[in-house]
């Protein structure tokens, strides 16, 4: 069963969405290691929210319960959060409702800015982690590439997103009343990933061309060579920020990279601007808030651009939304079917094994090649039988009526124990199973 823990902009403040994005990379492996009922986790931790993916073992309500309480304890003492305060800002969701949520958040529906470009990497990073570190299953597998498939969907399909929508873009947006001439404006970029990248494709959108970057980690070199830009050296950096009109920080960095020592440095040096606008992108927080106290100073961070959001365009998301209510429906349809495969796997195994025991009893008594001929003849007709149970079996499933076909294989043929195998065989992929049972009718019909 999937469950969904999630901290995001809607629920949680900006300062606890901070901690829990530092020290928490590791929760997931020990969360699977450690547990007896959390078989895969998978966590999402962006700028505006922080999620964790569990697979659990155990579809009762307590197992639900204790799966939540050992993730929040994990993720509260990684992440140096109170307990309390965490539970109070999560919101728990549980099966069906667990994709519909991740179809939406992957699409840019959730995010502060509805439609961001930025969201769907993440997801898809998120997986490439738990992969990495073992910490996957077959269900999240399967989950999060819907999920990304969802959100392609939506981007080729809707206008949504069409401009390139980020929180780098919204920045900017706000950053138009403080800017005369982007053209003339000079820029310090702090940060080497990709929202870096982003971001400085919408600066050149905007026409601004004296752009300089550092980077804590000491990438600057390599980034600036690729995208034709001027390297900051370390010891360079305080000069940078003093002839900078514009500081935006987007660095992955755990720690602060631009602190009020930093900034008041600067602006002593000779020749420093007399005004600058620091915009901080980074999560954890990149900027001290103290630097805004400084003379001078202007600091646009994550918890002000979030408070601008614009409002959401209306036709767009409406079909946006549509999309991602059919793929969830589709996904769901997907597990129903793939619930019915012990049934159907029974039922077929039982009618070839008695077709198997006939064959082998004629081959005994008559003539080989016309016993052949027969043989080939009989596989491709219980292939035939078999073939619109199979059917109707996946289309009950789909609406929800599983059981019955359980139910039925067991009465009519006295298939015991095929439901109790269900929740093994449900975790393989839907359409693979599918597959297997076609193959599988192929084979057996060709002898």
């Amino acid at each position: 069963m999937l469950i969904c823990l999630t901290a995001n902009h809607r629920n949680a403040s900006f300062d606890l969405l901070e901690k829990l994005s530092v020290g928490t990379s590791d929760v997931a492996k020990s969360l699977v290691a450690e547990s007896d009922f959390v078989q895969g986790a998978v966590v999402l931790a962006t700028c505006n929210r922080f999620e964790a993916y569990l697979d659990i073992d155990e579809p009762l309500t307590a197992g639900v319960s204790l799966a939540v309480e050992q993730a929040a304890e994990s993720f509260s003492a990684a992440s140096g959060t109170d307990v309390g305060e965490l539970r109070d800002s999560l919101t728990v969701l549980c099966g069906d409702g667990v994709a519909d949520h991740l179809f939406a958040v992957s699409s840019g529906l959730e995010s502060v800015v509805v439609g961001e470009d930025e969201i769907a990497g993440q997801v898809k990073r998120a997986l490439t982690t738990a992969r990495v570190e073992g910490t996957t299953s077959s269900d999240l597998e399967r989950l999060f590439q819907r999920a990304s498939h969802t959100s392609r969907g939506v981007k080729t399909k809707t206008g949504l997103g069409g401009a390139g929508r980020s929180l780098a873009r919204l920045a900017l947006d706000l950053a138009e009343s403080r800017v005369t001439d982007w053209a003339r404006t000079r820029v310090l970029l702090v940060g080497t990933g990709q929202y870096a990248r982003v971001t400085l494709a919408n600066l050149r959108d905007r026409g601004v061309t004296d752009i300089r970057v550092f980077s804590p980690s000491g990438r600057a070199v390599a980034f600036a060579a690729k995208q034709g830009l001027e390297a900051v050296p370390a010891a360079g950096y305080r000069d940078a920020i003093a002839t900078a009109d514009v500081v935006i920080t987007c660095s992955t960095a755990e720690t602060v990279v631009l602190s009020a020592d930093d900034l008041t440095a600067a602006v002593a040096l000779p020749g420093a601007f007399e005004r600058r606008l620091i915009i901080d992108l980074g999560l954890p927080r990149n900027v001290d808030p103290a630097v805004a106290g400084i003379g001078g100073t202007e600091l646009l961070d994550l918890e002000t651009i979030s408070l601008h959001a614009p409002l959401d365009e209306l036709n767009a998301e409406s079909d946006a939304r549509a999309l991602v209510g059919e793929a969830a429906a589709e996904y769901r349809a997907g597990k129903a079917e793939a619930e019915v495969t012990p049934a159907v796997v029974a039922l077929r195994s039982h009618l070839f094994d008695l077709l198997d025991a006939e064959i082998d009893r004629a081959r005994s008594h008559g003539d080989t090649t016309e016993t052949e001929r027969i043989e080939r003849a009989l596989r491709h007709l219980v292939g035939v039988i078999l073939h619109s149970p199979s059917v109707r079996a996946r289309e009950l499933a789909r609406e929800g009526r599983a059981d019955e076909v359980f139910a039925a294989v067991e009465t009519l043929f006295g298939l015991g124990g095929v439901a109790a195998t269900n929740a093994d065989t449900a975790r393989a992929d839907a359409e693979p199973a599918a597959e297997a049972v076609a193959l599988d009718d192929y084979r057996r019909a060709e002898g």
